[in-house]
């Protein structure tokens, strides 16, 4: 219940992301373009008879109207319809102030207003709502799970798009089965229809997501944000001038031999290459003896880069993970936030359970890439980090992307 206080506090405050000041006699669509941009980002508050400035106007019409009209709104103009919590304040001066609380964890993202005769989904940036692009339909769809975003079909694909031999070799060699033979055609369409590495496309199959990432011939012509753009510099910023640089592209996995061992290595473990060849040494002295070590514990880098493949936001187009070794750390970037219901405190305990990509992590468990879900953080980045160097590595939530940092020198 929110009380007077409250209220006088959020005016103060002025809009933002969660807080949209509106009057009661502006129009219905309106009062539903805020609304569905409010519940499509992370909820928030309205405030009827607040003016854009913060002026108390106060309600023009009777509480009950008002609170009738505005649930009206949310019934029959938001889509899904909605059912805020509503509460009137009466101020000291007289003056009521509408509030209609809307929830910051709705399920069935992304909520759509009406529009004259069309439904347009908004999006709130800042203290500002505009109408959604179709990447941030996506995310929502794919957030609340109504989409999966991996087994989507990618456009001008089929069966042909799909590599034959990496495909042969993830069923022969690393899950250890039978599997057709490289003539029978329809087999081998019915088997990776049902392993959704193809998806039905009308009356044809288009190869998903999950299956041109892991075994597509050439991935980055449909998907081109989908590989690592990997760089290590000479001081502790960006610059133009890099000791190494390298656009890494193509599947994420490798061609493996019945032993396990890469015999055509893919994005992942050309990433991990690229970071021992160019991440360099820390040397000292330790009683008059010369000593060196690793600048990072491999086995904490390669987790950092299968998390960030595994869990990245494929549906941000034009941005590759990132991979920028610099002379004092390295940061592995991976674009998207976290899930919902994802923190980085969580993540430190080793008690997170992604749920983005999950096809595509079972597959890289297949493949070994993977062990035991979400402890990698926890076990082989973390805890790694620190017997190796005494530091602790750094875990960012920022804006549309998640941050790995990891410091090359610490306790020696």
């Amino acid at each position: 219940m929110m009380h007077k206080t409250a209220i006088l506090e959020l005016i103060a405050n002025h809009q933002n992301s969660r807080v949209e000041f509106i009057r009661d006699d502006c129009r219905a669509e309106k009062l539903a373009k805020e609304m569905s941009a409010l519940l499509n980002l992370a909820g928030g508050i309205i405030l009827l008879g607040v003016e854009n400035g913060g002026q108390i106007s106060g309600l023009s019409k009777s509480e009950k109207s008002v609170q009738e009209w505005a649930m009206d709104v949310a019934r029959h103009n938001i889509q899904p319809s909605v059912s805020p919590k509503w509460t009137c304040i009466e101020l000291d001066d007289g003056k009521k102030v509408g509030v209609i609380e809307l929830d910051a964890d709705s399920p069935v993202k992304p909520h759509k207003a009406q529009r004259g005769r069309t439904w347009v989904s908004f999006t709130r940036v800042g203290s500002n709502s505009r109408e959604s692009t179709r990447e941030e339909e996506r995310r929502l769809f794919q957030a609340t799970g109504l989409v999966r975003y991996e087994i989507k079909a990618v456009p001008d694909t089929g069966f042909e798009s799909l590599d034959m031999v990496r495909i042969e070799n993830y069923f022969h060699d690393v899950l250890q089965r039978t599997a057709p033979d490289r003539s029978d055609k329809d087999s081998w369409i019915k088997l990776l229809l049902n392993s959704d590495l193809l998806v039905r496309n009308g009356n044809d199959y288009a190869a998903s997501v999950l299956g041109l990432l892991l075994f597509g011939r050439n991935p980055n012509r449909r998907l081109p944000h989908s590989g690592v753009s990997a760089a290590a510099f000479l001081g502790t910023e960006k610059e133009y001038d890099t000791i190494n640089e390298e656009r890494i592209m193509g599947p994420l996995t490798s061609i493996v031999s019945k032993k396990g061992e890469a015999t055509v290595k893919g994005v992942i473990d050309r990433t991990v290459d690229f970071v021992q060849k160019n991440m360099g040494g820390v040397a000292w002295i330790d009683g008059g003896r010369g000593r060196k070590l690793d600048a990072y514990p491999m086995d904490a880098v390669r987790e950092a880069v299968v998390n960030a493949v595994t869990h990245r936001d494929y549906t941000r187009d034009g941005t590759d993970i990132e991979v920028s070794l610099y002379r004092d750390r390295l940061e592995i970037i991976s674009p998207g936030n976290l899930p919902d219901g994802v923190t980085v405190a969580k993540m430190k305990q080793g008690i997170v359970r992604f749920p983005r990509n999950e096809l595509l992590r079972e597959i890289l468990r297949d493949y070994s890439y993977r062990k035991l879900y979400g402890t990698g953080i926890r076990n082989r980045i973390i805890e790694s980090v620190r017997r190796h160097n005494g530091s602790d590595p750094e875990l960012l939530d920022q804006d549309d992307r998640f941050v790995v940092r990891i410091w090359k020198i610490g306790r020696l």
